[in-house]
């Protein structure tokens, strides 16, 4: 080979490694197999990857992903299982949201009367609260108290400053407007 070429070739190598190493703040699917189906049930799904580089996951707690290939996470977390004795041979499967070749992050959109309107990154358990601090929170001119939320096209007006609906769990693809206030100040 020409040195050329062979420069060209390890470049390319060193680039197809970095843009499939999983990033903090995106996520992974992890996937088991070789487990009882109830305990599959368990593992199975979306992990945030968190901004410290570190994944959740059952029964053995907070694992590096962030700098790893998933090939690499998923054999870490392979041996985690069998180490802690907690499966005899589990097969992990793992894909990252870093780069083209991942899963799509789901969304919820936040508009109105917000510091950051626009899409934000949906996890379970996400609250209409949640959805709005995380596009910053309301401006000194949004209400809380008159927060609409269209699912499927619908929409629904809530009281968000009611601890009852800040707690109200939202979805992917949901849209939440806060408002402006009205001349009540509400």
């Amino acid at each position: 080979m020409k040195p050329k070429f062979q420069i060209l070739l390890v470049l390319l190598m060193v680039m197809t490694r970095a843009l499939s190493q999983i990033e903090a703040g995106t996520s992974v699917q992890i996937t088991i197999m070789g487990v009882p189906l109830e305990e599959k049930g368990k593992i199975d799904a979306m992990y945030p990857v968190s901004d410290t580089g570190m994944v959740n996951l059952p029964h053995i707690g907070l694992m590096r992903a962030a700098g790893l290939a998933p090939e690499a996470l998923a054999a870490a977390i392979q041996n985690a299982y069998k180490a802690a004795e907690i499966y005899n041979s589990p097969t992990i499967q793992v894909v990252s949201t870093t780069g083209g070749g991942g899963v799509k992050d789901e969304l919820v959109v936040v508009g109105g009367q917000v510091r950051r309107p626009g899409p934000v990154k949906f996890n379970n358990n996400l609250t209409i609260y949640q959805a709005i601090q995380n596009a910053g929170g309301p401006t000194e001119f949004g209400s809380m108290r008159r927060v609409t939320l269209f699912r499927a096209g619908k929409p629904k007006t809530y009281d968000v400053t009611d601890p009852e609906f800040m707690k109200l769990q939202v979805y992917p693809d949901d849209t939440i407007d806060v408002p402006q206030k009205d001349w009540l100040g509400r």
